[in-house]
């Protein structure tokens, strides 16, 4: 199967995790299958006897095939089973050494944030660094560390203390080599830190010999390492949502860090949100867990005719769907009250009848009408614009139907009739020369579409008329639930009363019965869809793996023969 090879900027973004009382990953490439059995035994894909290659322990095809698979769909590669030179390339970069696969998801649906299953029983926790860096400013640490910290403490009650002495909570320690826990750290490159989860301790160790820097994209980030490490010294395990700090992979610098919304809903699924009703300062508020949506007729245009031209989130995780010269602001399940205003006077400068809309990684977002598009940080215009979209966007139409940042792998994707475009700006040309393709290659989804967003639970939805469908990244399909996709979007998103549930096998709407609410798929998915925090979709540039549930004794079978069947299909996205 041809994938494009992941761009350098992407891998040097990935290594960050945290260890588990084994020996350190080698910073050695990893070029053979021997090294590739060690790191995937290190990492918890195959069994810890095949960490000793004098064992002599044989290792079968299909557990060989199915690890790699299972490694694959972690990482966001392509679900081969095959350890082709990506798979190579990215377990040859830096990272931590605990196992990918501690901990457990939210729940039965939510395969996003992972708890280990322990946690502080109090909230005013202590720490100290007992041992600092040698090649940094003591003073700057101290910082650097705290405000590591802070990035829990703002979305939770949970304060962190600085000692100068023991005991504390939490002890850091900046060292090389082998130093006392078993697990020794391997020079530059590798291994960058090791944390414990609150269970055996949550002490967090540094590789002193990795060349740490401070605001500077040089080196690596101690702040952004540290936060990612606390996570786990807190009891977070990994995600496997890109965005978010607790995923395996470490970013490089970001000069505007912030927690994904995964992040938050993690944390306070540990620790509670913060008192007062507030989240923190990214606006992040978690789903509520109501059985029903609440039933409100916010507007009866929306609700009449809900059908929209355009959905996106803004920076803050707040989401928005434009309709005409009005915009909505969605809640997790309803339509927020004081709603619709005016775009113009929520976004001054910008028109109405938007075609589509996205917020990038670097916070700002972008709306396209016609043959424009616009740029604002929050609700300021950020420059002069309009600018037109063959300048600032060459090689993506005019008058778009849909846009998004599909978290399967950060590229942008415009959506125009029966074709799409990936637009990828850190490449020139930003537009390969194999696009446009065909929407089919999204399998299920129907041409001439309204909007599309990657909805901060880690879904992507796409909106036409008065359906939506909830894309699944992994199967790269449209998504397996009862009630079935596509649903209607005024009950499922806007909270609009007397209006329909579902469709009936001919495309008719039809209400659900109260007595039907019991089944237990039904009632975990009656409230706003957007709210839960399944699987997300698959494409060219991210995994082909499993659906909703992770269990691989029961699919990789099935899997490694959908992948050779798929092959065309997905590597066409």
């Amino acid at each position: 199967m041809h994938r494009s090879r992941i761009h350098w900027l992407w891998l040097a973004a990935v290594a960050l995790l945290v260890v588990a009382p084994w020996a350190p990953v080698s910073a050695t490439p990893v070029q053979t299958t021997s090294q590739a059995e060690l790191y995937l035994s290190q990492f918890g894909y195959l069994s810890a006897k095949f960490r000793n290659p004098t064992s002599g322990s044989l290792l079968e095809k299909d557990t060989w095939e199915k690890a790699i698979m299972e490694f694959q769909s972690f990482a966001g590669l392509n679900v081969t089973g095959e350890l082709d030179s990506d798979t190579m390339e990215l377990m040859s970069l830096p990272r931590c050494g605990v196992r990918d696969k501690v901990g457990f998801g939210s729940d039965s649906r939510s395969k996003r944030y992972a708890l280990q299953g322990s946690r502080w029983k109090v909230k005013a926790l202590t720490y100290r660094i007992s041992k600092y860096p040698s090649r940094l400013d003591r003073a700057e640490v101290d910082k650097e560390i705290a405000k590591a910290f802070s990035v829990w403490s703002e979305y939770t009650d949970l304060t962190f203390t600085a000692k100068k002495s023991a005991p504390v909570h939490i002890d850091i320690r900046f060292e090389v080599n082998e130093h006392g826990d078993g697990d020794p750290f391997d020079g530059p490159g590798g291994t960058l830190a090791h944390a414990y989860f609150p269970v055996y301790g949550g002490d967090a160790h540094f590789d002193d010999a990795e060349f740490w820097t401070i605001g500077k994209s040089r080196g690596t980030n101690l702040f952004q390492v540290a936060a990612h490490e606390f996570g786990h010294s807190l009891g977070l395990s990994h995600s496997d949502v890109r965005s978010a700090l607790m995923a395996p992979f470490y970013r490089g610098y970001d000069p505007v860090f912030r927690l994904d919304s995964d992040d938050v809903q993690g944390i306070q699924a540990l620790y509670g949100r913060k008192s007062g009703g507030s989240s923190g300062g990214g606006g992040f508020n978690p789903p509520r867990t109501t059985s029903r949506p609440v039933q409100r007729d916010p507007d009866s245009e929306l609700c009449s005719l809900p059908k929209i031209d355009a959905m996106f989130n803004t920076a803050d995780g707040s989401t928005y769907a434009f309709k005409g010269d009005n915009y909505y602001k969605l809640t997790e399940n309803a339509v927020a009250d004081g709603y619709p205003k005016k775009i113009a006077e929520g976004w001054p400068g910008l028109k109405g009848n938007i075609d589509a809309a996205f917020t990038y990684k670097n916070g700002k977002t972008y709306f396209f009408q016609g043959t424009k598009y616009w740029r604002y940080s929050g609700r300021q215009v950020d420059g002069e614009y309009p600018k037109e979209i063959s300048e600032g966007f060459t090689g993506i139409p005019d008058h778009l139907d849909a846009a998004l940042v599909w978290g399967g792998n950060g590229k942008i994707y415009f959506y125009k009739g029966s074709k799409f475009w990936r637009f990828d700006p850190l490449k020139r040309p930003p537009v390969k020369s194999t696009y446009p393709k065909p929407i089919s290659n999204w399998e299920g989804l129907p041409n001439n579409l309204d909007a599309a967003v990657q909805y901060t639970n880690g879904y992507t939805y796409f909106f036409k008329d008065d359906k939506y469908y909830r894309f699944n990244d992994r199967t790269f399909s449209i998504d397996q639930s009862d009630p079935p996709f596509p649903r209607p979007v005024a009950h499922w998103w806007y909270g609009c009363k007397n209006t329909p549930s579902t469709f009936d096998t001919l495309g008719n709407v039809k209400a659900i019965k109260n007595e039907e609410v019991q089944h237990d798929n039904v009632a975990d998915d009656l409230i706003l869809d957007a709210a839960g925090t399944d699987e997300r979709p698959a494409g060219d540039d991210y995994n082909r793996g499993s659906g909703a549930s992770s269990t691989w004794t029961n699919v990789s079978i099935i899997l490694f023969s959908a992948v050779l069947g798929l092959v065309l299909k997905f590597q066409s996205a």
